[in-house]
């Protein structure tokens, strides 16, 4: 099953057996305070130069969010992303836990961006899928629901069952559903990274569809968050995963989710390990 996005003229294919999908997450003012600045005042500079080293260094989606507090987040989002895609010409991933925001973003995205996200929870699903539905988007799908996150994989794919069936009653086909299986910090909980690979094989053995991670969130609070976060990304992509939302500038990151996909078969004879050794060496030389 594959989940197709567009740009104004590019295409993205999400899908086992393809290429893994690297959204880059760096278009997000959470913790960094210049962009946060920048964005509030519309200047949208940094998040377009942060763009450009994104899709240079290896991502096909860019996730734009606009969340700066005490801001129009309509506004800003859909200025943004309007920038965004005239600056770099890959599908745009649209952030936003506002329903405004998406609405406004979405109305000025060329071709088929993916909205990031919905959950399981009735009033969610009932306030963004129609959204979705109208502009012929994809949806990224949280297994969260009514009462939060599940604790074991059974229950985390009973929520992406209630998602997947809420789209359809939408008019969203299953392959333009995406499920997010939740990475939690290892941190905390020290059974969290398995109770997530175990949500991915489950739902794409059950359910056939997409899945894509914020892959980070599992290396929270721990040094070395860039090791660990491509171990579990190499193990997740062994599990099925076929998108994550991810930093492409660390190069170690990238370097494991090339390896992996390779070592899955995502990669036939190497071409794209080569290709990007070859980078390397020409950009060192």
């Amino acid at each position: 099953m594959d989940t197709v996005l567009e740009s104004r003229s590019s295409r993205t294919i999400i899908g086992r057996g393809r290429p893994f999908c690297v959204i880059g997450e760096r278009i997000n003012p959470t913790g960094r305070k210049k962009l946060a600045q920048r964005i509030a005042e519309g200047d949208y500079s940094t998040a377009l130069e942060d763009a450009v080293a994104q899709v240079d260094a290896g991502a096909t989606v860019l996730d734009v969010n606009a969340g700066v507090p005490l801001v129009d987040e309509a506004a800003l989002l859909r200025g943004l992303a309007a920038a965004v895609q005239d600056e770099v010409d890959v599908p745009l991933c649209l952030d936003s836990s506002v329903v405004a925001a998406l609405q406004s973003a979405l109305e000025v995205c060329a071709g088929k961006p993916i909205v990031n996200s919905v959950t399981a929870e009735r009033h969610r699903l009932d306030a963004v899928l129609p959204l979705v539905a109208k502009s012929g988007a994809a949806v990224i799908g949280l297994v969260s629901g009514d009462g939060g996150v599940p604790g074991s994989p059974e229950e985390r794919l009973a929520s992406a069952r209630v998602i997947v069936s809420a789209a359809q009653d939408f008019g969203i086909p299953p392959e333009d559903v995406v499920i997010d299986p939740l990475a939690m910090a290892v941190a905390t909980d020290p059974v969290a990274p398995q109770v997530t690979l175990e949500t991915i094989r489950l739902v794409t053995r059950e359910l056939g569809v997409n899945t894509c991670l914020g892959a980070s969130n599992v290396s929270f609070g721990l040094p070395a968050r860039a090791a660990l976060s491509a171990s579990f990304l190499a193990m997740a992509i062994e599990a099925g995963l076929t998108s994550a939302i991810m930093n492409p500038l660390s190069a170690e990151t990238m370097t494991t989710v090339r390896a992996a996909d390779l070592l899955v078969g995502n990669d036939e004879y190497g071409m794209a390990w080569i290709a990007a050794f070859r980078a390397r060496e020409a950009a060192s030389a």
